[in-house]
C-alpha cells in the first residue's frame, strides 16, 4: 500500500525537477521516473462579492505561476476565472448578501484545474444563447460573453447542477 504523504510536501532532484505531493502518492523518485508534477492547493473560501474578484484573480495567477504558466496564459486563467466568478455573484447569488464562492487550483501534470462551487441558485449553460459576435454592438443580446469567454480561453469548461441548488465549474488548461 502507497504511503499517505502529508499535503504540500515539496521534492526537489538534484537535476532541479520538482514535486509538490498531497495525499496517496508514489514516493517522490516515482515522480522522477514518471515525470510527475502535482500540486495539490488547498480551496479557498471567498465571499461571493464583486469586491473579492481581484483576490480571486491573484489566487489563480500565483498557482498559475508555480505551474510555470507563461503571462499570456496567466492572463486568460484570470479572465476565465473573473468571468466565472462575477456570474455566480450576479446570477447564483443575486440578493444574496452572504453568498461563499469556494475555490480550488490543482495542477496536473501540464494542466491547470480551477474548480468553483457556490450553494446558490442552479444554473444551466446550455440555456444561454451563443453571443452573436458579428451584430452591431447596440443590437447584440446582453449576457453569455462570459460563458462564451470561458470556453474561449480553457480548454475545458464543465458546470453541474446540484439538486436543491448549487453548481460546481470545472475550467482546465494545458499549459504551453
Amino acid at each position: 500500500m502507497t504511503p499517505l504523504i502529508p499535503a504540500g510536501l515539496r521534492y526537489q532532484s538534484p537535476q532541479g525537477f520538482i514535486c509538490y505531493l498531497s495525499g496517496r502518492m508514489p514516493p517522490p523518485h516515482a515522480c522522477l521516473r514518471r515525470r510527475l508534477f502535482i500540486v495539490n492547493m488547498p480551496t479557498r473560501t471567498f465571499l461571493a462579492r464583486f469586491e473579492f474578484l481581484d483576490e480571486i484573480r491573484d489566487f489563480v495567477a500565483d498557482v498559475a505561476r508555480q505551474g510555470g504558466f507563461s503571462d499570456k496564459e496567466i492572463y486568460s486563467l484570470q479572465l476565465a476565472a473573473d468571468e466565472a466568478a462575477s456570474n455566480i455573484v450576479e446570477h447564483a447569488y443575486a440578493d444574496v448578501n452572504n453568498g461563499e464562492i469556494r475555490i480550488s487550483c490543482d495542477l496536473r501534470g501540464r494542466d491547470i484545474i480551477i474548480t468553483m462551487h457556490d450553494d446558490g441558485k442552479s444554473f444551466n449553460p446550455s440555456n444561454v444563447k451563443a453571443p452573436n459576435l458579428k451584430a452591431d454592438l447596440s443590437e447584440r443580446q446582453i449576457g453569455g460573453l462570459g460563458i462564451y469567454l470561458m470556453r474561449k480561453l480553457m480548454d475545458e469548461v464543465r458546470y453541474e447542477s446540484k439538486p436543491g441548488g448549487g453548481n460546481l465549474l470545472t475550467m482546465r488548461k494545458r499549459r504551453g
